[in-house]
């Protein structure tokens, strides 16, 4: 198998063979080639930095999917350059599984690369049993999960450690003095927010200020089909200096060519812990225009997927796209991408005619100020 990675500074791929072949499964993973590389925030050098593509944990690393598959899409990930693993408390499943999966695997394979990689997590949604376990932003919640997660990760730190939704129950200044305690006590190194409105966001920042601890990151939803940070969001993290990660900027699978042409057997819809992705989300309007964008996708020579991140990528106030997987060359077709032109005016104008709301936020909630 070859993977194409692309050099820092180069806009072409350089393929190498992955040492996915022919190797003893516990053989380390080659030492990666640089991506294109934006840091977080991009204005920032000095900050954490992570390549244009980060690849998330929320689906295929819990229980369900094998230690071997697993592991073939990190050594993938890690051998085209990509460094920065995003997780959370609950993903899986289940819940807890993925942080388990990982820290096992970064012992086995990644342990003397630990000080190149960004790990993250997150705690906000529902993850144990009782009154504390529910979610939210209470300080009790918010550290025993990251002590929780420490554990299952088997690290001492987390790189980046996220407040996972806006809790309307939890004062702000609470959250807040939980998470400048994470980073006061060493275990994060940086604080990240996800789905929070540009009002809580630009809140929690100045009460993160108060504890001398910036807000370095927001991790929002963002895609063609859902477009609600382009609003006030991106505007609020970039008066505070704060980088963006995009999640689902394929929108589940929804902007690639797996529904093109109907649903497949093996789609999310239809394996454990695929709910996220609704019926509703796959509509014959949603569809139609899917095959319309990957008209123009295919004009550039690029899949639709690739189309996708493109587009994502498009606003420099961007940092990365954070990619899902279930099989390496995903990953390998993802990261390509990143050799193809700018979109040009006229194509965006194009693009716009089928880029709107798709209702696939699933996330819509927290970040309009209600959990």
């Amino acid at each position: 198998m070859h993977v194409g990675c692309i050099l820092e500074g180069s806009s072409s791929p350089v393929f190498l063979v992955s040492p996915l072949s022919g190797q003893n499964p516990h053989d380390l993973p080659r030492r990666p080639q640089a991506l294109r590389r934006h840091s977080l925030p991009p204005r920032r050098p000095q900050r954490a930095r992570a390549a244009a593509i980060s690849l998330g944990l929320w689906h295929n690393f819990g229980d369900t999917t094998s230690i071997a598959t697993q592991r073939q899409l990190l050594r993938t990930a890690f051998d085209l350059g990509i460094n920065h693993f995003d997780l959370a408390n609950n993903y899986g499943p289940p819940y807890g599984s993925a942080e388990t999966n990982f820290g096992r695997l970064l012992r086995e394979d990644f342990k003397p690369y630990r000080d190149e990689l960004i790990i993250s997590s997150k705690a906000g949604w529902d993850m144990w049993p009782g009154p504390y376990g529910k979610g939210g932003g209470s300080r009790k919640y918010v550290l025993a999960s990251l002590d929780q997660s420490l554990q299952r990760l088997g690290l001492d730190y987390v790189d980046i450690f996220y407040s996972h939704r806006f809790d309307p129950e939890t004062p702000l200044e609470e959250t807040a003095s939980a998470l400048a305690q994470a980073v006061q006590q060493g275990k994060a190194l940086y604080i990240g927010i996800s789905s929070y409105s540009a009002g809580k966001t630009r809140e929690i920042a100045a009460l993160l200020r108060e504890w001398k601890v910036p807000l370095l990151i927001h991790q929002p939803a963002y895609n063609l089909f859902n477009r609600w940070i382009e609003k006030d969001l991106l505007n609020a993290t970039d008066e505070l200096g704060a980088g963006v990660i995009a999640f689902t900027p394929l929108a589940q699978g929804l902007l690639t060519d797996k529904y093109l042409s109907g649903i497949p057997a093996d789609s999310r819809i239809n394996r454990p812990g695929g709910g996220s992705l609704k019926q509703e989300h796959l509509s014959d309007a949603n569809i139609e225009r899917a095959r319309e964008l990957n008209k123009i996708a295919r004009r550039r020579g690029q899949s639709l997927a690739q189309l996708a991140l493109t587009w994502t990528l498009r606003d420099p106030r961007v940092s990365s796209a954070l990619i899902g997987a279930s099989r390496p060359e995903q990953i390998v077709d993802n990261v390509a991408a990143l050799s193809h032109a700018p979109l040009s005016a006229e194509e965006l104008a194009e693009i716009d005619k089928y880029a709107v709301e798709g209702g696939v936020n699933l996330w819509e909630k927290p970040s309009t100020d209600f959990a």
